[in-house]
């Protein structure tokens, strides 16, 4: 199983950025997906997550930024759309993948996912 992660780049204060992560060698259908971030000198952290029946969603409090995290397994992608980004959201976020104990939930514990997609910047600046 393989996660690409893109969406990568700079944007202003306020504004908006969508990541994509695609899932290959498994479907997307079976897994709970989760998004997380981590600054330089500082833990990861863990952003938002969805279960396999798309809900529950758990949402972390860190930030002000509006998280909305979705799936579509037709096409074995995840998102996470971010809205009212500040520059304390600047971070490399991460996107995972874990075959799941309970389909109907979600958590953020790092230990409980296995795959993990690569490094993805997201930088917000004036």
């Amino acid at each position: 199983v393989q996660l690409q992660a893109s969406g990568e780049g700079l944007v202003s204060p306020g504004g908006y950025l969508r990541l994509s992560c695609y899932v290959s060698g498994s479907s997307l259908s079976h897994y709970t997906i989760a998004w997380f971030r981590q600054v330089p000198g500082k833990e990861r952290e863990g952003i938002s997550c969805i279960s396999v029946y798309d809900g529950p969603l758990e949402y972390s409090d860190s930030s002000d930024a509006q998280f909305t995290t979705s799936r579509d397994n037709a096409k074995n992608t995840a998102y996470l759309e971010m809205n009212n980004l500040k520059p304390e959201d600047t971070a490399i976020y991460y996107c995972a993948i874990q075959l799941p104990v309970d389909p109907t939930s979600c958590g953020l514990y790092l230990q409980d996912y296995h795959y993990w997609g690569q490094e993805t910047l997201v930088t917000v600046s004036s």
